[in-house]
């Protein structure tokens, strides 16, 4: 079977727990079509570069997809009656990365400690 990167945006206003059910409806109709879901990542809400149907965040999910033709095109009609998702998109690749996305990645390093100069300062003076 062909093997898929999907990723799409959720408006802003609903809770990453509606994200999630979200997500699992839309794997239950790619598994019912006989596919299978290789990955899924909750990328968080993220800003937009720019306004999309008057929201400036949206909620990022990645899912690898291994699935016929015929369950993504399913999927994709079920997301385009969605009224929660915002935009979509599907790709078709070679093969499946198995390693954590780049964003999740990133977040990972932003969650170290930031180094903080502020013990290397001389007392400051007052001005006069």
């Amino acid at each position: 079977m062909p093997l898929y990167e999907h990723i799409y945006l959720a408006r802003q206003d609903i809770s990453p727990a509606q994200v999630e059910t979200l997500t699992e409806e839309l794997q239950t109709i790619v598994k019912e079509n006989g596919g299978k879901i290789a990955k899924s990542e909750y990328w968080g809400l993220r800003t937009l570069q720019y306004k999309i149907q008057k929201n400036r965040k949206g909620h990022y999910t990645l899912m690898n997809i291994e699935a016929a033709p015929e369950a993504i095109a399913e999927m994709e009609r079920q997301m385009k009656i969605n009224e929660d998702i915002l935009r979509f998109m599907t790709l078709r690749v070679e093969e499946h990365d198995t390693n954590p996305s780049p964003v999740l990645s990133r977040r990972d390093r932003d969650d170290r400690p930031r180094r903080n100069n502020d013990d290397d300062r001389p007392p400051r003076r007052d001005r006069d």
